[in-house]
């Protein structure tokens, strides 16, 4: 038995994922819940070791059979966030992280001193947001003088989990797209925005190498190994941030193929040959983890809001799922701007999730927790409006994500969006895109090839669009950008 190991370190959990190419099918699939501390500011952080102890017990659910028989690792993580570590590999801090909108004057403040956000778009393909690393860096900068002065490295979230199992410092290129100190056109760190971040040193020298292509960065430290029950010198892939791995889960590695994914935030992505760079900088310009590109749109509120909603009427996932169904589209008139976490598209990092069109007949739960899914499924529908207009196409959507086990879910995604759903059989994209990664970079095999091979569709989960809901939803969407727009117009 040959098995390779997937892990992927989300917000809420780190999951672990035991997959058998000659099988074609997971050997195990486990997760351990993580904590989040959150404040009203904006704050959003975790300590890293949460991250090493959710691993643990993850694999501690695997039997050690099938631990004994991995003989590659790849690593998935989110992006952004922020582990500065020390000469020692302690992290400095607790961990910022993607959803963290507590630098917003930070930003402000590289973007002025970068020339703009026209500057920043042409010079580095991406606008500064909140929730990129750069404005992290300076916030510990002015912060914590001390501790910053501490810091031999930075690195992102799966950069830590691999330097924790190999001992090696790297970053690579789709991961590092999202810091906003990378050139990612050249796949090189920019001078021009480390020198304003710290004018008094070269932080080129506190970053580590990026990687430009999938490869093997080091194997499992004897000590980590034996930990976690696995053998030592396996083999440890490059990884990549979340999105990045979830392409390769969903084979989205060569163009005509789009992924959303249902997740804590929401993202709609496809790979591309050449760097698009979005004017109005609202279209990520994020470098793949296979040597391409891949555009992408994010938004900070996917099943965030419709678990809050959820957990409101204490409603478990049957029982939400019942609700979808009994709410007809629409949700009677509701209309969720479901901007609980800020926003990064559009960007307004301060703004407050809002309803509209309540009245004395919809007030009922099934159509709260319908709003919510149409909500944040607008949302992803304008950012698949962006990449069309960018000339990216497909004929179908791969859903992935938690919210693409809702049925109801995936049915108004294709009539919101008015494209073919396609579901894979293989879950737990993150995970799986990193195992497959690493098994391509052991056996050299065609990461294309590979995953086409591999990935099967779920006939019975995929859905088409029905052309009376897509004509409601037209309408429907459009009074919802009028309502967001208003938001946007008060919390700006």
């Amino acid at each position: 038995m040959s098995i390779t190991l997937g892990i992927d370190l989300g917000t809420q959990s780190v999951k672990v994922v035991c997959y058998d190419t000659e099988a074609r099918q997971y050997s195990a699939i486990a997760s351990a819940p993580l904590p989040l501390h959150q404040t009203a500011d904006g704050v959003a952080e975790q300590e890293a070791d949460w991250w090493i102890g959710g691993l643990r017990a993850a694999l501690q659910q695997v039997g050690p059979d099938i631990r004994q028989s991995v003989t590659a690792i790849g690593v998935s993580g989110q992006q952004h966030g922020f582990v500065p570590i020390d000469r020692a590999g302690r992290p400095l801090i607790p961990v910022k992280l993607w959803c963290d909108t507590s630098t917003g004057a930070e930003c402000d403040r590289l973007t002025e001193q970068f020339g703009g956000a026209s500057a920043c778009l042409t010079e580095l393909g991406n606008p500064i947001l909140p929730g990129y690393t750069a404005s992290k860096v300076l916030w510990f900068r002015n912060q914590h003088p001390e501790r910053y002065a501490q810091m031999d490295c930075i690195l992102l979230p799966h950069d830590y989990l691999n330097f924790y199992l190999t001992g090696v410092k790297t970053m690579e290129a789709g991961d590092a797209s999202g810091t906003g100190f990378l050139d990612i056109r050249e796949r090189q760190w920019s001078e021009k925005m480390l020198r304003i971040i710290d004018p008094e040193q070269d932080l080129r020298e506190r970053l580590p190498r990026v990687e430009t292509s999938p490869t093997v960065i080091g194997s499992l430290l004897p000590d980590i190994a034996r930990e976690l029950g696995m053998p030592a010198g396996t083999p440890v892939a490059s990884g990549g941030g979340d999105n990045m791995m979830s392409a390769v889960g969903t084979s989205n590695v060569e163009a005509g193929v789009i992924t959303m994914s249902l997740g804590t935030s929401g993202t709609i992505y496809s790979y591309a040959d050449a760097p698009i760079i979005d004017p109005n900088g609202n279209i990520a310009a994020f470098c793949s983890s296979t040597g391409g590109w891949l555009p992408l749109i994010c938004t900070m509120n996917c099943t965030v809001g419709t678990e809050l909603m959820r957990e409101l009427f204490n409603h478990d996932i049957a029982a939400f799922e019942a609700s979808l169904n009994a709410s007809a589209p629409g949700a009677a008139g509701i209309l969720a701007v479901p901007f609980f976490n800020g926003e990064r598209t559009p960007n307004l990092p301060n703004a407050k999730a809002c309803l509209f069109g309540l009245d004395s007949l919809n007030m009922r739960p099934e159509h709260f927790l319908r709003s919510a899914v149409e909500g944040v499924t607008f949302g992803l529908r304008a950012g698949l409006d962006q990449l069309r207009e960018q000339g990216i196409a497909a004929k179908e959507i791969v859903l992935t994500g938690g919210g693409a086990n809702s049925p109801v879910w995936r049915q108004t995604v294709a009539d919101i969006c008015n494209a073919p759903v396609t579901v894979l059989k293989q879950t737990e994209a993150a995970a799986l895109g990193a195992a497959l990664q690493a098994t391509a970079c052991v056996t050299s095999a065609d990461l294309a090839s590979l995953t086409r091979a591999q990935l099967e569709r779920d006939a019975a989960a995929c859905c088409e669009p029905q052309q009376a809901a897509v004509d409601f939803y037209a309408d429907h969407y459009h009074r919802y950008h009028h309502a967001a727009t208003h938001v946007a117009e008060i919390y700006r």
